[in-house]
């Protein structure tokens, strides 16, 4: 993986990331010596080294069983319970999802909205299959995924019988607490362990991402490998133009320093969209607060260089790119000839597909530069499970030194609670009456 800030630096000052150099080694040692806001959460920090080949045997062998005895799989988690996994999944996938191999299941996501017509149509298609469930949650009342899992539990059981479902039902919880963990132990799923200093966001190399993605067919060893090198490259004593996070924090600050309160991720491959989602739950969680962050955005390219791109271009100059750009793809198709040529495309025969598409992210970073939109690159060499291995610790990494630089406390999430409260106060949940009068109040 490589990182590019030639056409970001002439937005900032020259000394800038000079001026910044003593914040980031300081974000960093108190990363490294736990002495930040929030250090019950750095069990990320050096998470994939700390993964042995027996762990991850355990979760192939939990995965070929669903494989063995699954047409589906639905994964019941919401937030950093589901995005990671998502991610890292869509990436390696067919574009067409009815195409993959037939030998491996379907996986699904749920329990990430309360949509009735979207149960309502999941369920219609698992009558049709044989399916399994994978219910992440570490208190197993979060509202999504709680009725999701409800719901499924119920038809698994349904379908195949309690005993039976017990086989292809995996609970991804807590140790010891929490009502996932409770009927996990009653029912006797096979479960696997939340570390309780990994916040959800940064969980994707916890079993809860590295089950669904094994499950899906994919190599788990190869994407903690990636991660586990970009972990060494990202160390504390590493110079810091050669650290990888720390320039992308130090450069994404300092720009936000100059004005620019917006960062839109951009991909110039269909298969990274889920990249730009779990991006922005990362960097958006961990650094909107006490009235302070970047906006996280995302456009998929050049898709949305057809809508967005007339505001990116022109429009108010308060953003940001980060382009994410893969270097080789894994097929290769050329542009054929056409005798007519009534489209004039004929320059382009013989060229393959990627070659244009090359030309039109150097053009648009031009063009955008030009326009005043400062552009960082992250470059890796292809899509396998070792360069989204390394994306997936690079962005961890560079979140936590940035979010210490902003000054805010990167691993909480005080504002989440916000909504669920009102909500249960709509609701009549016991316990809330005090928030149900105010409601009301305001209500009139």
């Amino acid at each position: 993986m490589q990182i590019n800030i030639s056409k970001a630096q002439q937005f900032i000052a020259a000394d800038a990331l000079e001026a910044l150099a003593p914040q980031v080694k300081a974000a960093q040692e108190a990363l490294e010596q736990g002495t930040c806001q929030g250090n019950d959460f750095l069990g990320w920090l050096h998470l994939p080294s700390s993964i042995t080949p027996e762990f991850i045997d355990e979760i192939n062998a939990t995965a070929k069983v669903l494989q063995e005895n699954c047409e589906a799989v639905v994964v019941a988690g919401i937030g950093g319970s589901y995005l990671g996994a998502r991610m890292v999944i869509d990436a390696l996938s067919n574009s067409f999802s009815w195409l993959q191999p037939s030998n491996m299941p379907r996986i699904l996501f749920a329990g990430n909205n309360i949509g009735e017509d979207y149960l309502t149509e999941l369920i219609g298609y698992l009558k049709t299959v044989k399916f399994g469930v994978i219910n992440i949650s570490k208190s197993g009342t979060t509202t999504e995924t709680a009725i999701t899992f409800r719901l499924l539990k119920k038809m698994c059981e349904d379908q195949r019988g309690k005993e039976e479902a017990k086989k292809v039902i995996v609970a991804v919880t807590d140790a010891k607490k929490g009502a996932a963990r409770t009927t996990a132990d009653k029912e006797g799923y096979k479960s696997f362990i939340i570390p309780d200093n990994v916040g959800g966001r940064f969980s994707v190399l916890t079993p809860v991402g590295l089950l669904p993605i094994a499950v899906a067919g994919y190599d788990i060893a190869s994407l903690v490998k990636g991660a586990q090198d970009m972990e060494a490259q990202c160390d504390v004593n590493a110079p810091a133009d050669q650290n990888p996070a720390a320039v992308y924090a130090a450069v994404r600050n300092a720009i936000y320093q100059t004005g620019k309160k917006i960062e839109i991720i951009c991909n110039y491959q269909p298969k990274l969209h889920n990249l730009g989602e779990w991006w922005k739950q990362l960097y958006g969680e961990s650094e909107g607060k006490d009235g302070k962050g970047i906006f996280p955005a995302a456009v998929d390219l050049t898709t949305d260089l057809h809508s967005m791109g007339q505001w990116i271009q022109d429009g108010e100059r308060t953003i940001f790119e980060t382009v994410v750009s893969v270097e080789n793809p894994n097929t290769c198709l050329e542009v054929p000839s056409d005798e007519e040529n009534l489209d004039g495309l004929n320059f382009l025969a013989g060229k393959r597909i990627d070659q244009v598409n090359k030309m039109a992210e150097l053009g648009t970073q031009l063009a955008h530069v030009d326009g005043g939109v400062p552009n960082i690159k992250i470059s890796i060499e292809k899509l396998d499970e070792y360069n989204i291995g390394q994306l997936i610790y690079f962005f961890e990494k560079a979140c936590g030194i940035s979010g210490l630089i902003l000054g805010v406390n990167p691993f909480n999430q005080p504002g989440v609670e916000a909504y669920k409260k009102n909500m249960f106060a709509l609701l009549n949940k016991p316990g809330y009456e005090a928030e149900s009068a105010a409601i009301q109040a305001k209500l009139g």
